[in-house]
């Protein structure tokens, strides 16, 4: 058995039927122009021959007594065809059959008593194309060491054959590899970084409240998302041109990020227009960072957080990209001069209020954290990519939502394009996938205003 993180098990103790705590990710396949009519069988076939299986994908909570998230057991035997599994749509095979199926798939916990991921090989679309929808448990992985797990199974080469699963998989070995630092030089590390401590909160006071340079927790309006969530979850998707993108970023002077986050915020506000439900104050996004060392493919979580005004109150989208950009870069700012152990404190002061949801009647009284989580978790592929000559033409991750957070916007980049993945609770979001059309009219919005 291996001892669970504290991070690692919050993501656990805190998992219940109304908040499943996996992300996910939606893939779209298109066969290779001489694959036969049982190409989907086969390679389910093939991949479950793979039966070398890493000790990420043995792992479940060890059940000591009635005492559970302690520890990780290790299963010897894997049961790989309850894991992977093969599905097809029903006729004619639409892509919004595919999606509810995959709200279905997302909506539902995993099982602690196995190892805590899921696969599932979906045909049927009416073009051809087929599906795979996968699913870890937040405690293995965050959202991206799963993407970039998941790329290394696939080639840059239409005309590789060989079979390559996430769960054969190892960890990247890192180039150097000195000796483990000695139980004291951690310990002085710890020490020294509490030290630091004091003048770190004395510059954070400092910039948060008389600089103003930090968007603040529990200050952000209360909205329709911002209430408790229930079990089942509705997913929209949809791929963007990256080109379009770096156009307006080029053209504005800000950063692809800044893009995203104004894409989405005026996406947002036209949603809540429809729903006559747009606060007077601006909505407030979190941003998780990735905090891993570039070539560090380990497990766990390694993720940081910023706080970003969405500038939903302005109606020009030129002035609410500039807002947005002087937001994060104001917040960057002071993140990146604090020493890793004050990147985590800051990052979990800004979250910190998620949990206080879990009191009775918190959220009809108080303000939220925040009222959003908006992601771009970076593959690292600026290349189409393959998997035994099957194209990936899209590939849409899926996060979590919460109680006070009931709709999450996670996008990731594939070849040429950029792939947004939203995820709402069903009963609180309504008509989730009209934020799609909301998305692309943002961003022509967008185009006009900076004058591409």
């Amino acid at each position: 058995m291996e001892p669970i993180s504290p991070i690692d098990a919050m993501f656990l103790i805190g998992e219940s039927r109304e908040h499943a705590m996996h992300v996910g990710s939606l893939q779209l396949f298109e066969p290779p122009e001489d694959a036969g009519p049982h190409f989907v069988r086969d390679s389910y076939q093939a991949m479950l021959e793979e039966t070398d299986i890493q000790p990420t994908f043995r792992k479940r909570p060890a059940f000591l007594g009635g005492v559970t998230n302690l520890a990780w057991a290790f299963d010897k035997d894997v049961e790989l065809d309850y894991h992977l599994r093969r599905s097809a749509l029903p006729e004619p095979g639409q892509v919004r059959d595919l999606l509810e199926l995959t709200s279905r798939l997302h909506g539902y916990l995993l099982d602690r008593h196995r190892p805590l991921w899921e696969a599932h090989l979906v045909e049927g679309l009416q073009d051809g194309r087929y599906a795979v929808y996968t699913k870890f448990h937040h405690s293995l992985m965050d959202g991206v060491s799963a993407m970039r797990l998941m790329r290394r199974a696939f080639a840059s080469d239409p005309d590789d054959d060989e079979v390559r699963v996430p769960w054969g998989i190892g960890p990247r070995q890192r180039k150097e590899r000195g000796k483990r630092p000695s139980l004291l030089s951690r310990a002085g590390s710890a020490a020294g970084s509490a030290l630091a401590l004091g003048p770190s909160t004395v510059k954070l006071a400092r910039a948060a409240l008389f600089e103003q340079q930090l968007t603040l927790p529990l200050r952000a309006p209360r909205t329709m998302f911002n209430v408790p969530i229930g079990g089942a979850r509705r997913v929209a998707a949809q791929s963007w041109s990256l080109d379009r993108i770096k156009a307006v970023k080029s053209t504005a002077g800000v950063t692809v990020n800044d893009v995203i986050l104004a894409m989405s915020s005026g996406a947002l506000r036209a949603y809540l227009l429809d729903q006559n439900a747009l606060p007077d104050a601006p909505l407030t996004a979190m941003v998780p960072v990735n905090l891993r060392k570039e070539g560090d493919d380990s497990g766990g979580n390694q993720v940081g957080t910023f706080l970003c005004n969405l500038a939903t109150d302005l109606e020009d989208p030129a002035k609410r990209l500039e807002v947005i950009s002087e937001s994060i870069r104001d917040t960057k700012e002071v993140f990146h001069q604090l020493p890793s152990v004050q990147q985590l404190a800051l990052s979990a002061f800004n979250i910190g209020g998620l949990f206080l949801g879990l009191i009775p009647g918190y959220l009809a009284t108080a303000a939220p954290p925040f009222n959003i989580v908006i992601s771009n978790v970076s593959s690292g592929s600026s290349e189409p990519l393959y998997w035994r000559g099957a194209r990936l033409d899209g590939s849409y991750p899926l996060s979590i939502t919460l109680d006070g957070q009931a709709v999450n916007i996670t996008v990731t980049n594939n070849a040429d394009n950029l792939d947004f993945g939203l995820v709402g609770c069903r009963r609180s979001v309504p008509h989730l996938q009209r934020m799609l059309g909301h998305l692309e009219t943002s961003l022509k919005d967008l185009e006009r205003a900076v004058g591409v």
